[in-house]
């Protein structure tokens, strides 16, 4: 599952942290895979110490990279000319056409207002359907807890 910034620095945010926690000790514990991209690392550069030191404490065996290329840069610049959020929010496309073109099952995100957002989910799925490619689950991290664990 491909993360996005948001769940890097939810981790340190007293409204998303408990969810966080909880989301990154699954994957210590070896119950899911975590994608990144050279786009989440360019935006946690600028991002203070703790939160650019978290992906590095995750087990090398549960994170795996999903390249940003030239196929996800036209998926997101297609996003944005079918209007589903504003060229402010290029990044949020990048990340979920890199999820994408990448074939991965889920995208997490703790962005309400541009990705995990029913509405807009829809739309990027329109999108990728008329492109040739397939939906993507789109969710937050406590969506993905099984609470039977918890």
């Amino acid at each position: 599952m491909y993360i996005d910034t948001s769940v890097v620095g939810g981790y340190f945010d007293e409204e998303f942290e408990h969810w966080t926690k909880l989301f990154f000790k699954t994957v210590e514990a070896g119950k899911f895979t975590i994608a990144v991209s050279e786009i989440l690392y360019t935006e946690l550069n600028k991002a203070p110490d703790q939160v650019k030191q978290l992906l590095s404490k995750m087990p090398v065996e549960q994170k795996i990279i999903a390249e940003y290329n030239e196929e996800a840069k036209q998926l997101a610049n297609k996003y944005l000319k079918a209007n589903i959020v504003g060229k402010t929010s290029l990044t949020d496309c990048r990340h979920i056409a890199t999820a994408t073109v990448n074939e991965l099952d889920i995208l997490t995100s703790w962005n309400f207002k541009h990705i995990v957002n029913l509405d807009k989910i829809h739309l990027y799925n329109g999108v990728n359907l008329q492109n040739g490619y397939r939906t993507i689950e789109i969710r937050t991290p406590r969506e993905l807890l099984n609470y039977e664990n918890i």
